[in-house]
């Protein structure tokens, strides 16, 4: 039997463009090793960080590395047994830190943050979303004047892309939107229009439902390799092989191992991010909080407390360091005094990274009838909705309302 599109990948990405696909009249069937949400879609911090246009790769973020590696546990960890491995991608991310790069990837990434809070806009009306939403807005904190006055050129950024935003020059300022923060955090950057999710893997599954609820297929399977077809894509799993029209490969981490069995050779990477959820009742947290000096997070899932964040390059296979979710966890207790660490589960994801901080989305050069969407690192959630939009738009070879260039597979 041949599929009309086949999504692998039951993650927020491929369940949010399975979604859309459907909506646009395919019949659609979903293919995940694990099931829905098995992997990161199920412990981020669940963020929808639409005002963070800058990508990671910024001018000058080199210098910093060497500082951050020394520390082990530090907000980036490359691990020896790692470190030559991931070299290349490192010299790529430098290439896309460099000025002339940076302005391009900038104006890329806003392009799609803009598309993905309209799209999601346009989203949570037709699956009745809005109760899986908290619209509290976010503070990332600083700890001086001077590492204040650092981030304001990041400020003057999302000024000139329309980002709303507040800023708090005091303890008392910061108090009132926040209490129980340490009175070390002297400054403060509140943008009201981030928005997080109550639970993210909730949030996907909630989608799965709609999906389901419409005659959408969600299948488990082992899928080891992609064969283009005259008209179509095989598909190779542990049991069999399955044919489609169309094929939408969106599984995260994996997917560029998949990728190479078309000839593409996308050079993905895995961002393994740590965190500990706390219990209801932890701490009275009124909106989420971004610690920047330390790469860490706060955020409220399901009344509780999700302590998270950090960067470890450091592939799909090494085992976790859950010392790196202990020490983000000591830390916050510092910065939020009335913690309560009790009860708290630790957790390890990889996030599926590309060196210049954009995702892979458009056609694969080698299959006309594969399409791409991964490689979103610390913003899947965030983009998934303009992700789908984008990729339904390509299926039906419709226009699309943004320039496509800075994502393309072939870009590599």
């Amino acid at each position: 039997m041949t599929e009309q599109v086949v999504v692998i990948g039951a993650g927020v990405i491929g369940i949010t463009t399975a979604l859309e696909l459907q909506c646009c009249g395919h019949s659609v069937l979903v293919l995940d090793k694990g099931g829905v949400a098995a992997e990161t879609s199920a412990g981020n911090a669940g963020a929808f960080a639409f005002p963070e246009v800058e990508p990671l790769a910024t001018p000058g973020i080199m210098l910093k590395a060497p500082k951050w590696l020394l520390d082990p546990l530090g907000p980036l960890s490359i691990p020896p047994a790692y470190a030559l491995k991931i070299a290349p991608w490192m010299y790529r991310f430098w290439r896309a830190s460099q000025p002339g790069q940076y302005a391009r990837l900038l104006e890329a990434q806003a392009n799609l943050m803009r598309l993905s809070a309209a799209a999601l806009e346009r989203l949570l009306p037709s699956v009745n979303g809005e109760p899986l939403m908290q619209r509290d807005g976010q503070m990332q904190l600083y700890e001086s004047e001077a590492e204040f006055r650092a981030s304001l050129q990041a400020w003057e950024v999302r000024c000139a892309h329309g980002i709303k935003f507040e800023l708090l020059e005091s303890p008392a300022a910061i108090a009132e939107k926040q209490p129980g923060l340490s009175s070390r955090f002297t400054h403060a950057g509140f943008t009201p229009d981030w928005l997080n999710t109550i639970d993210p893997k909730k949030w996907v599954e909630h989608l799965a439902q709609a999906f389901r609820g419409r005659q959408g297929r969600i299948e488990q399977q082992d899928i080891r390799a992609l064969t283009p077809l005259e008209n179509g894509v095989r598909i190779t799993t542990q049991g069999g092989t399955i044919d489609t029209a169309k094929l939408v490969l969106a599984a995260g981490a994996w997917s560029h191992h998949l990728a190479r069995t078309l000839g593409d050779h996308i050079p993905l990477e895995t961002e393994r991010g740590y965190n500990t959820t706390l219990p209801e009742g932890a701490f009275d947290l009124r909106m989420h909080l971004t610690f920047s000096r330390h790469g860490f997070v706060a955020s409220r899932i399901n009344g509780g407390v999700r302590v998270g964040g950090a960067v470890e390059l450091a592939g799909l296979s090494l085992p976790p360091n859950f010392k790196r979710a202990d020490t983000l966890l000591k830390k916050a207790t510092q910065f939020l005094p009335g913690l309560n660490t009790e009860g708290g589960t630790q957790w390890m994801g990889f996030r599926p990274s590309l060196p210049d901080s954009m995702p892979v989305i458009g056609r694969s050069p080698n299959a006309a009838d594969v399409i791409y969407a991964f490689g979103h690192g610390h913003l899947g959630l965030t983009q998934s909705a303009g992700t789908a939009e984008l990729v339904a738009a390509l299926i039906d070879d419709r226009d699309v309302p943004i320039s496509l260039a800075p994502y393309s597979p072939a870009r590599f």
